[in-house]
């Protein structure tokens, strides 16, 4: 059994062919967990999650990458997040007809797909995802070649307790030798089953796929569910409503409450909470 909660790069040499792999368990169960998921949903949920894991592996600065669809169906929301050092959260929003549907188009409708890119330092970045296809892997594929103009291929697997992804991309500037060296990993990762992508060690599974090729791999990260909410964070969107906004929730509740969407965790803020935000210091 493979280890859990593992994120690995790996290359082939001599070419300017990459690719990535994860596995999760632990982290997917408690984000899936934070909410009464049908099946359908939950599964979608872990695609998008270890989707989301292995593109922020293509980042090259501190930040987050995050997956987010809106549906007309009876998906309403989903999104997905991880960070540069891989801590992910993720969340969907769905109605009672969610048990019913499978597969993203019947899940989704006509939603909007969207992949947004947040560093820590600098511009926010948001590119749009095509509905085209009905899996969530080939909507990505087709995003990184009209986005990015990287030829990318990538299998997410899930079922109710574990989630995983294999990416491979070819980038620019590579060779006819290169163009060669792709079509045949790319034929030989197609053939990857969801038992196998979801089972197997990342050692195991890409030496049974690629045994043939010189393929170097990476040290593996350790990938973890963490929510980056808190107390300053939660402050921070009460001011971005306004101080008359928060004064009159003040008026009628007596305090302010947030939960976060994510992780659950409540926050609670009172009159003299909200005097230090706009004035900086108490005055009750």
């Amino acid at each position: 059994m493979a280890p859990q909660d593992q994120f690995q790069r790996f290359i082939f040499e001599h070419s300017q062919i990459r690719g990535a792999w994860v596995q999760l368990s632990d982290a997917y169960r408690q984000v899936a967990e934070q909410a009464p998921y049908p099946s359908s949903v939950r599964q979608l949920l872990g695609e998008s999650l270890v989707a989301s894991v292995v593109m922020s592996s293509t980042l090259k600065f501190e930040g987050t990458l995050s997956l987010q669809a809106q549906g007309e169906g009876p998906l309403r929301t989903l999104m997905t997040e991880c960070s540069h050092d891989r801590h992910v959260r993720g969340l969907a929003r769905f109605d009672a007809t969610a048990a019913a549907e499978s597969g993203l188009d019947a899940l989704l409708g006509q939603g909007r797909m969207a992949i947004t890119i947040t560093p820590d330092q600098g511009q926010r970045y948001q590119g749009v995802v095509p509905r085209e296809h009905d899996t969530l892997g080939e909507c990505l594929e087709d995003y990184f070649q009209r986005s990015e103009q990287i030829a990318t291929r990538l299998f997410l697997f899930a079922d109710d307790q574990r989630a995983s992804g294999l990416l491979l991309q070819r980038l620019p500037g590579s060779s006819e030798t290169d163009s060669e060296l792709w079509e045949r990993v790319s034929q030989l990762a197609a053939t990857v089953t969801a038992e196998e992508l979801l089972t197997l060690d990342s050692e195991t599974l890409l030496h049974r796929l690629f045994h043939e090729e010189e393929v170097r791999v990476f040290d593996a990260e350790p990938v973890a569910f963490r929510c980056s909410c808190s107390r300053e964070r939660t402050l921070a969107a009460l001011e971005s409503i306004g101080q008359e906004e928060c004064y009159s929730i003040l008026e009628e509740q007596g305090s302010i409450e947030m939960d976060c969407q994510f992780c659950h965790a409540h926050y609670q803020f009172n009159r003299n909470d909200i005097d230090h935000l706009f004035t900086g210091h108490s005055l009750h």
